[in-house]
C-alpha cells in the first residue's frame, strides 16, 4: 500500500494533524492506523480539559508560562513553552470550529475550571469527558474528507528504515512507512509513506496500574527506539496521585485533578488532612508532590490507599461537573455524600519520549511524532495539568506547517515483504502474560514513584531475564498483537530505568532516594 502521509494514532494528535492536512491538499492520500477502535485513544479517557489562557482581564500568557516552568522544575525548553502557550487560543478556536463543545456558564461564557499547578481559572471542558468530546468531534471532521482512510485493528509493528531496504540503500538513514498487521485478517502489509506521523499515545500499561487504557503500551517510542530515534527524559514519569483504588484493577479509573480543584480533601487512613504537612498549597500542589506525599502516608502506615472526602462539597454542583465520576462511584458503592473515595497513585503520563523539534521532526528524516509518544520541551520534569491536550493540538498544526511549506520527496526504494519464515504460531500464551504480569509487578515495585540506584540495578537483572525469553518467543513466534506489545513494553521499561539511573538530580517527577543523600 502506498500513501502520502502515514499516521499511527487516532487520538488529538494524529487526528488534528490527518484533518489539517487532507483539507489542505485534497489530493493526497493521508492513511490513518489505529490498532483498536477508532475512538479508543488516550485522549478519549482525558478527564479535565485543555489549559488555555482565554479570560485576558484575570490571567495571561505570562502566568501560565510561569505556571507551566514551575511544574517543569527547571527543565523546561522556555521557547517551546511560550509558542505553545501563545498559540493555545488559536489552536482551541479550531477545536470549536470543528465542533467540539465545551461547557459555559449562565452567562454564556466559557466555564473556566482550575487545576493542580495553575494560579488562575484556565481549563476549559465538557463536564469530565473532555477527551472524548474532542476524539468525537476530530473523527466526525475526519470522516467527511474522502481523502483520509482511517483503518482501525491495524496494528504497527515497525518503522521500515535503511536497514529494512534491500538491495542499493540510501547514504541517509530515514523513515519509508511501517509495516502493518491487519489483526482481523492475520496479514502483515507494507504501508509505504512519503511521511510517517507517530501519533500512538503514552506507556502507562507498562506499570499495570493506571489510568490509561489497555492499548497505552509505549508502541511508537518503542518503534522509534528501534528505529535509533533520539529518547529523552524517560525517568519523568508522571503519577496522577487520585486513581481509585480498586482491589486487583489493572486500568484505574480517573478521580480527575479537577475534583480537588472544586475542593475535596484527602484523607490518610486516621482521618488527617494529611497534605497540609507536605506543601502550603495542600491539595492544589503540582502532581508530583501529591503522589510522593501519598506514597509517604502509603509506607508510614503499609496502607494500599488513602481517601478523597467531598461529603463537605455541593453534591447537586459535583453531580453536573463530575457526573461521570459520580456515576462510577455509585457503580462501585461509594455515596460521596457520606463516603470517602478510596484513591491509590497510578502511572498516567509520560513527560519524556520521542525527541522532536518545534516542527515535530524526529532525528530520523521523514519521521515526525507528536502528543503523548514525545518529548518537546514543553513539560520538562513535570507535565502541569491539562497542558498535554494543548501540546498535542500546538505540535500537530507545526507538524502541519512544515509539511504545508515542505514538498513531500517519492520514496524510491524497494521494501522488502514481511518475513516470517521459520516461525509457528505460539501455543504458549501463558508465556506471554506471565512475563507481562511480571514486568509490570518489577515496574510497580522497583521503578515507580520514589527511586532508589539499589532498586534501579536490581530491576535490571530481572529485565534481562524477560527480554531475553521475549525475544526468544518474538523471533520463533508469528506475530499476534500481544506479543508485540509486550516487546514494546519492555523496550519502554529498559528505557525508563537506564535514563533513571543517569538523572543524579532529582527533579518534578523523578525522585531518588540516593540523590537525596549526595
Amino acid at each position: 500500500m502506498v500513501t502520502d502521509y502515514l499516521v499511527i494514532g487516532s487520538g488529538i494528535a494524529g487526528l488534528t494533524f490527518s484533518v489539517k492536512i487532507a483539507e489542505k491538499f485534497p489530493n493526497r492520500q493521508v492513511t490513518i492506523i489505529t490498532k483498536s477502535n477508532e475512538e479508543e485513544s488516550n485522549t478519549k479517557y482525558a478527564q479535565g480539559g485543555v489549559a488555555v489562557v482565554l479570560d485576558f482581564e484575570n490571567d495571561s500568557f505570562k502566568k501560565h508560562i510561569q505556571d507551566t516552568l514551575i511544574a517543569g522544575d527547571g527543565l523546561c525548553d522556555k521557547a517551546v513553552v511560550e509558542m505553545v502557550i501563545k498559540e493555545g487560543p488559536k489552536r482551541f478556536k479550531e477545536l470549536v470550529e470543528w465542533g467540539a463543545y465545551f461547557d459555559v456558564d449562565k452567562s454564556g461564557n466559557l466555564d473556566l475550571g482550575k487545576e493542580g499547578g495553575h494560579s488562575e481559572y484556565r481549563v476549559v471542558h465538557h463536564k469530565d469527558v473532555t477527551g472524548a468530546e474532542i476524539e468525537r468531534a476530530l473523527l466526525e471532521r475526519a470522516h467527511q474528507l474522502k481523502n483520509i482512510t482511517l483503518l482501525p485493528h491495524h496494528f504497527a509493528i515497525d518503522i521500515i528504515t535503511n536497514h529494512h531496504i534491500k538491495g542499493d540503500k540510501p547514504k541517509a538513514e530515514a523513515c519509508y512507512g511501517a509495516y502493518v498487521f491487519d489483526q482481523k485478517n492475520n496479514t502483515i502489509f507494507t504501508i509505504k509513506a512519503k511521511s510517517t506521523l507517530l501519533a500512538s499515545g503514552g506507556i502507562g500499561r507498562v506499570y499495570g496500574h493506571t489510568t490509561n487504557p489497555i492499548i497505552a503500551t509505549g508502541d511508537g517510542i518503542a518503534m522509534a527506539y528501534r528505529a535509533k530515534a533520539l529518547i529523552r527524559d524517560m525517568e519523568f514519569v508522571q503519577f496522577h496521585p487520585t486513581a481509585l483504588y480498586e482491589v486487583g484493577g489493572e486500568s484505574s479509573f480517573l478521580i480527575s485533578e479537577a475534583v480537588r480543584g472544586f475542593g475535596a480533601y484527602l484523607r490518610n487512613k486516621n482521618g488527617e488532612r494529611f497534605m497540609l504537612k507536605y506543601d502550603e498549597r495542600a491539595e492544589l500542589a503540582s502532581r508530583d508532590i501529591v503522589s510522593q506525599s501519598i506514597d509517604n502516608e502509603l509506607k508510614k502506615y503499609g496502607e494500599t490507599h488513602v481517601f478523597l472526602d467531598c461529603t463537605h462539597l455541593d453534591i447537586e454542583a459535583f453531580k453536573v461537573h463530575f457526573p461521570n465520576i459520580y456515576d462510577k462511584c455509585i457503580t462501585n458503592h461509594i455515596n460521596i455524600e457520606k463516603d470517602w473515595i478510596p484513591v491509590v497513585p497510578a502511572s498516567h503520563y509520560l513527560c519524556g519520549g520521542i525527541v522532536v523539534d518545534q516542527d515535530g521532526k524526529t532525528s530520523v528524516p521523514n519521521l515526525f511524532a507528536c502528543g503523548e509518544c514525545t518529548r518537546t520541551g514543553l513539560h520538562g520534569a513535570n507535565r502541569l495539568a491539562s497542558n498535554s491536550l494543548l501540546e498535542a493540538l500546538v505540535y500537530a498544526h507545526n507538524i502541519f506547517k512544515y509539511h504545508s511549506n515542505n514538498e513531500l520527496q517519492p520514496v524510491n526504494v524497494i521494501i522488502p515483504d514481511w518475513n516470517d519464515e521459520g516461525t509457528s504460531i505460539a501455543k504458549e500464551h501463558v508465556l506471554i502474560q506471565h512475563n507481562l504480569r511480571q514486568l509490570q509487578a518489577l515496574m510497580r515495585d522497583y521503578v515507580g514513584i520514589v527511586r532508589s540506584n539499589d532498586r534501579l540495578n536490581k530491576a535490571i537483572k530481572h529485565l534481562n531475564l524477560i527480554y531475553t525469553e521475549v525475544e526468544d518467543l518474538y523471533k520463533a513466534s508469528k506475530i499476534t498483537t500481544s506479543l508485540c506489545e509486550l516487546r514494546n513494553m519492555v523496550n519502554v521499561a529498559h528505557l525508563i530505568i537506564n535514563q533513571s539511573l543517569q538523572r543524579k538530580e532529582n527533579k518534578g517527577g523523578y525522585f531518588n532516594l540516593d540523590n537525596v543523600k549526595n
